[in-house]
C-alpha cells in the first residue's frame, strides 16, 4: 500500500496475493480466511484505510471484548504510523484520526445488548474481526449502522474468521454451504415503501479462503509454525491448518460424523438415506417448544436393537438463525397432526411424545401443553437433566468396533444437519451445551435420548477413526492416507 498521505510514499505494507484477491472484491459483504496464519488482522486494517482522504469517512472495526483487541491496536500502530507519520490515536476513545479528518474506530460487542452503542451512528466501512465469536443478531443489527457519513463514500462490510466458535453454525450457513469458494452469493430482499409498490434489490456476498500456506512471509519468519499447527488434535489441526469448517475446537459432539469418505471405515457416519420404518418398530416424537426462538419438533424410530433413527422433523425457524415464526401452540399441533397423518413412516402408529416440562406451565392462562392436548397431541413430561441428557446423546454418537453408532440421521433432517454439529461449550459451564446458540433441536433429542437410556461403549478394543492427513504426518509405508488406532 503506498502512503498517499506520506510526501515520501513509501510502500510500507503490501498485500500478498491471497490478501489481494481478497481486498479486490466489491460484494458487499466479504469473509476472509477459515484457517489460522493466513494474514487476516492485517488485511482488516489495511482495508479500512482505502477510504481515509475523505474528511468525513468513518471506519469501524470490531473485536468480541476490547481486551481482544490489544494485538490488534498494536499492530495498526505498526501500519498506520508508517504509512500517515500525522495520525494520532486517541486512547481513551478507541480511535485513529487522519489528517483529512478521517476516522478508524475500535469497538466491541461484549454482550447482544451492547449492539445499541452503535445505535444512531454510521460507518461507511465495517469489519469484525474473528466474525465466528459473535452472534448473528449482533452481526446483522450493524448492517443498519453500515451507511454513508457524507457524500463520495462507498459502504460494504468485511469480516475474518477461524473455524468454531458461537457463530461457526451461522457463518457457515451463510458464506461457506451456499457456494464454492470465490463465487459470488446473490440475496434478494424485497421493500414496500409507503405508497404500496414494492422493489426488490440484491446483495451479494462472497467467501475468500487463506491458510497459513497463503502467507509466505510468515513461513518465511517462522518455519516451525505450521509444524505447531501440524501437531494440534485432530479437530483443531483439521479447522486452523486446513480450514475445514465439519470440526473445530469448542465442538461439543466431536463424534459427529457426515462425511464417511474421509475415513477409513465408510461406514463411520451418522447421516443416511430414507428408508421405509418397519411397522413394529416404536416411534418417539421430542418437542422443544420456541415462539420467538425456534420450536422444534423431531420422530425418530427405535429398532430392536435399541438404535435410534431421526427420520422427519418440523423446524419453526425463519430464513434468519434462531428466529422463530413465531407459531401458536394450536398451529404447531394442527401441523404435527397434519404431518403424522400424511408421513407414511408415521401414519396409523402409535407415537410417544415427550416434551420439556415446562410446556405444562400455566402463566396465566391455559398452557402450551393443555393447548395442543386438546388438539390430539399428547406429550409426557421428559427428563429434563441437562448433562445427563447430553451424556446420552455421546452414548449414541459414539461408534462401536465395527464403525456403528446409536443414533442415524436422515439426510432429509437438514435443520439437524446444520444446527447439530455446530453446537459449542458454555463459557462459565464448561459441561454443558452453550444456550445461547441455537439448540432447540439437541434439547428434543435430549428428551427422546433420556426416554430411552443406553450405557457407554467400553473403550477397550474399541477403534478410533483418524481421518486424512495432508502433511502426512501419519502416513504409513501403504498409500493409505489413514490409520486406524486403537485403544490400549
Amino acid at each position: 500500500m503506498s502512503g498517499k498521505l506520506n510526501q515520501e510514499k513509501r510502500v510500507v505494507w503490501r498485500p500478498q496475493p491471497r490478501q489481494a484477491a481478497f481486498m479486490r472484491r466489491l460484494e458487499d459483504e466479504a469473509l476472509y480466511g477459515g484457517a489460522a496464519g493466513g494474514g487476516k488482522s492485517d488485511c482488516a486494517l489495511a482495508e479500512a484505510l482505502r477510504q481515509i482522504n475523505i474528511p468525513h469517512y468513518r471506519g469501524l472495526i470490531l473485536r468480541k471484548t476490547y481486551p481482544q483487541l490489544s494485538e490488534l491496536i498494536d499492530r495498526s500502530y505498526s501500519i498506520y504510523s508508517d504509512f500517515c507519520p500525522e495520525a494520532v490515536y486517541n486512547e481513551s476513545k478507541h480511535f485513529w484520526r487522519f489528517p483529512s479528518g478521517a476516522k478508524i474506530y475500535f469497538g466491541s460487542l461484549a454482550h447482544a445488548s451492547d449492539r445499541y452503542n452503535y445505535q444512531g451512528k454510521r460507518y461507511d466501512f465495517i469489519d469484525f474481526d474473528e466474525l465466528t465469536q459473535f452472534t448473528f443478531d449482533e452481526y446483522s443489527y450493524l448492517f443498519s449502522r453500515n451507511r454513508p457519513s457524507g457524500p463520495g463514500t462507498r459502504c460494504y462490510m468485511r469480516a475474518q474468521a477461524n473455524p468454531g466458535g458461537i457463530g461457526h453454525g451461522w457463518v457457515k450457513e451463510r458464506f461457506i454451504t451456499p457456494a464454492p469458494p470465490m463465487t459470488t452469493i446473490w440475496e434478494t430482499v424485497k421493500i414496500r415503501f409507503p405508497d404500496g409498490h414494492e422493489e426488490e434489490r440484491r446483495k451479494s456476498r462472497i467467501f475468500v479462503p487463506s491458510t497459513v500456506f497463503d502467507n509466505e512471509i510468515l513461513l518465511r519468519n517462522d518455519p516451525d509454525y505450521l509444524t505447531r499447527l501440524a501437531s494440534l488434535p485432530e479437530a483443531e489441526r483439521a479447522a486452523l491448518l486446513y480450514g475445514d469448517w465439519n470440526g473445530f475446537a469448542g465442538q461439543v459432539f466431536t463424534e459427529w460424523k457426515n462425511d464417511p469418505d474421509r475415513y477409513l471405515d465408510r461406514t463411520a457416519t451418522h447421516v443416511i438415506s430414507p428408508f421405509r420404518i418397519p411397522k413394529h418398530w416404536r416411534i418417539y416424537r421430542g418437542f422443544d417448544w420456541g415462539y420467538s426462538r425456534p420450536f422444534s419438533v423431531g420422530w425418530y424410530a427405535e429398532d430392536t436393537d435399541g438404535v435410534l433413527y431421526r427420520i422427519r422433523e418440523l423446524y419453526g425457524c425463519t430464513n434468519t438463525p434462531n428466529e422463530g415464526v413465531r407459531w401458536e401452540a394450536e398451529k404447531v399441533a394442527a401441523e404435527i397432526r397434519r404431518i403424522e397423518r400424511e408421513d407414511e413412516n408415521l401414519s396409523g402408529r402409535t407415537i410417544h411424545g415427550v416434551a420439556d416440562p415446562a410446556i405444562y406451565q400455566k402463566n396465566g392462562g391455559e398452557s402450551i401443553g393443555g393447548i395442543m392436548e386438546k388438539q390430539g397431541i399428547y406429550w409426557d413430561r421428559a427428563d429434563n437433566s441437562r448433562i445427563a441428557g447430553k451424556q446420552q446423546i455421546h452414548n449414541r454418537l459414539a461408534f462401536d468396533e465395527n464403525g456403528k453408532p446409536r443414533l442415524y440421521v436422515f439426510s432429509t433432517c437438514r435443520q439437524f444437519i446444520r444446527t447439530f454439529p455446530c453446537l459449542v461449550y458454555d463459557s462459565s459451564d464448561v459441561e454443558d451445551v452453550d444456550t445461547s446458540g441455537e439448540d432447540h433441536i439437541y434439547d428434543e433429542l435430549r428428551y427422546v435420548c433420556m426416554e430411552c437410556p443406553v450405557p457407554a461403549l467400553k473403550k477397550t478394543g474399541q477403534s478410533l477413526i483418524i481421518s486424512a492427513d495432508p502433511l502426512d504426518l501419519y502416513r504409513q509405508a501403504s498409500d493409505s492416507y489413514t490409520v486406524r488406532a486403537r485403544f490400549k
